[in-house]
This record gives structure tokens, C-alpha cells and sequence, in this order.
């Protein structure tokens, strides 16, 4: 009877330790995967970002001017810029902008999985491929998460690339002139600009990359991509992305270097109205986009693969053993 009655004390407590174990695995899988996904977006974003540094910067260039772009004038204010101040000097600016991508990648790629993971239990399609519209949401509420979190980082960035060497030292430099001679509220100028436009680009960036991968397993019978086919796939994401938003990306850029070019935008229909005015829609509000054409598809692609292969290498050296469980 005694070791009855012990018997099923012993089941009762075994019964109780088990889901507790199963919580704490679950627990532990799911921060090892945020963990993960975040180191994979900081360095995907680093990556991208510095591969394409001299064509961004002189992209902001061409944006904040009401100087006419062209590839011609762009490869002189290139030339021009690596004569005067140095090779080096096309990356001016990056160590602001890495400061400010590799918290945004990082933000943006673990959000993003974990709004997948979320919408995937919601409608049901849990370690599935989302369907169309809530592909397209996961993505869009990714880049807004980033964006909020990261946008003095990238005024101070557009700051820095438009203003010669002399005008600001450093990151820290950059933030309290701007705090001491225009007020906090400038680092967020163009704020809402940034919002609108993060939506279409990431919803859009996001749902082509994934599509295009769905697409390739059920056509090819892979379920992975080989690296230049997820290249290609990530340049068709930001083709499409970059394009649709671009309007929006002129307008955030000038508002938030209105303090250093002379201007006063104040809202995003009188900057949208101004620039028209004076340059015309196409070479006003999509000055720079053939540029944007080039670099946009390298850096979304680069940034993309360097994501999933991160990630495929994290998970392989878990299961080898070379990680903490």
C-alpha cells in the first residue's frame, strides 16, 4: 500500500517536472533563435551596407541638391571626391551609417522572424510559408519596429555624408551640435517620411524575397536556394522595394538636411511641392533612382544572403555541437 501510494506520488511529480522541462527547452530554443537572427541581421546589414558605401553617400549627395543627377555626373563627383580627400573618403559617413545599420538590420531581421512566427500561429500556418497578405504585413511591421527604434542614427548619418569633414568630427559630435544649435526635435526630422516609406519598401522587400524562394522550391524541388540564386532573388527585393518608395526617400532625405543646405522644409506635402517646383517630378522626387537601380538590388541581395547563410551556418554549428544548447 505504502509504495503504492509512493508510486503515484512519484508519477505526480514526474508528470509535473516534464512540462516544466519541455517550457524551459521551448523557452531556451526560442532565445537561442532571436539571438541568432540578430547577430545574422547586424552582420548581413554591416556587410551590404559597406559594399555599396561610395555609391550611397554620393546618392544622398545628388538627393540634398538641386544639382541635376546623371551617371556621368555622379562617376565625376566620385572621381572628384576619391582626388581631393582620398580613396577612403568615399566611405565617409559609413562608420555613422554602420552605427546606425547594424542595430537597424539586426532589429529588422529578428522582427521579422518573429512577426512570421507570430502571423504563422494566428493563421495557422506555424514553420510554413505564410500567404500573401500576411507575408506582406510581416515585413512592413518589421522595417516600422526598425525604423522607430533607429532614426536619429540615420539623420545623423545623412548629416554626415552630406557636410564636409571640418563641419563634424565625429558621431558624438554630430548629435550635440544638432541637439545645442537646432533642438532634439530635429532628430526627427522627416520622421514621417521614413515611416511611409519603410512600410512599401520592407513589406514589399520582404514578401519578394520570400515569394520568389516559395516559388523556386516548388518549381526546382530544392527547398534552398543556391547563394547566386538567393543573390538574384534579393535584387528583384529591392528593385521592386526601393522603387516603389523612393518618392518618400528624397523627401526624408532633405528634411533632414535642411538645417546644413539652407532650406526650411517643414512638412512632407511642402517639401514634396517645393522640390517639384524647382526640379520637376522625375528629376526632383526620383533624382538618383537610376543610381538607387544599381545599388539598391547589390545591397538588398547581399544583405538578404548573408542573412540566410548566417543562419544556416549558426543552426549547423548547433547541431554539431560548437554552440550552447
Amino acid at each position: 500500500m505504502g509504495s503504492g501510494v509512493h508510486d503515484q506520488h512519484a508519477a505526480l511529480n514526474q508528470g509535473e517536472v516534464l512540462p516544466r522541462a519541455s517550457k524551459q527547452s521551448e523557452g531556451l530554443k526560442q532565445t537561442r533563435s532571436v539571438i541568432n537572427s540578430l547577430f545574422s541581421g547586424a552582420l548581413a546589414g554591416a556587410v551590404a551596407k559597406t559594399a555599396v558605401a561610395p555609391l550611397d553617400r554620393t546618392k544622398i549627395i545628388f538627393q540634398v541638391s538641386s544639382a541635376r543627377f546623371s551617371a556621368k555626373e555622379a562617376y565625376r563627383l566620385i572621381y572628384r571626391t576619391y582626388l581631393k580627400d582620398g580613396f577612403f573618403s568615399l566611405w565617409r559617413g559609413n562608420s555613422a551609417t554602420m552605427v546606425r545599420v547594424i542595430p537597424y538590420a539586426a532589429i529588422q531581421f529578428c522582427a521579422h522572424e518573429q512577426y512570421k512566427r507570430l502571423l504563422g500561429d494566428y493563421y495557422g500556418f506555424q514553420g510554413k510559408v505564410l500567404p500573401p497578405l500576411p507575408r506582406l504585413l510581416a515585413g512592413s511591421m518589421a522595417g516600422t519596429t526598425a525604423a522607430m527604434l533607429t532614426y536619429p542614427l540615420d539623420m545623423v548619418r545623412a548629416r554626415m555624408a552630406v557636410t564636409p569633414k571640418e563641419m563634424y568630427s565625429n558621431i558624438l559630435h554630430v548629435f550635440v551640435r544638432i541637439s545645442r544649435e537646432e533642438g532634439l526635435k530635429t532628430l526627427y526630422r522627416g520622421f514621417t517620411p521614413t515611416i511611409l516609406g519603410v512600410v512599401p519598401y520592407a513589406g514589399l522587400s520582404f514578401f519578394t524575397y520570400e515569394t520568389l524562394k516559395k516559388l523556386h522550391a516548388e518549381r526546382s524541388g530544392r527547398p534552398q536556394p543556391y547563394s547566386y540564386e538567393r543573390l538574384a532573388f534579393g535584387a528583384c527585393a529591392g528593385l521592386i522595394g526601393q522603387s516603389a518608395s523612393y518618392p518618400l526617400d528624397v523627401v526624408r532625405r532633405r528634411m533632414q538636411t535642411a538645417g546644413v543646405t539652407g532650406h526650411t522644409y517643414g512638412t512632407i506635402s511642402g517639401t514634396m511641392r517645393e522640390i517639384v517646383a524647382e526640379e520637376g517630378v522625375i528629376r526632383g522626387l526620383y533624382k538618383g533612382l537610376s543610381m538607387n537601380w544599381v545599388k539598391g538590388p547589390i545591397a538588398v541581395g547581399i544583405s538578404f544572403t548573408t542573412f540566410d547563410l548566417t543562419q544556416i551556418l549558426l543552426r549547423k554549428l548547433h547541431e554539431m555541437g560548437y554552440t550552447s544548447r
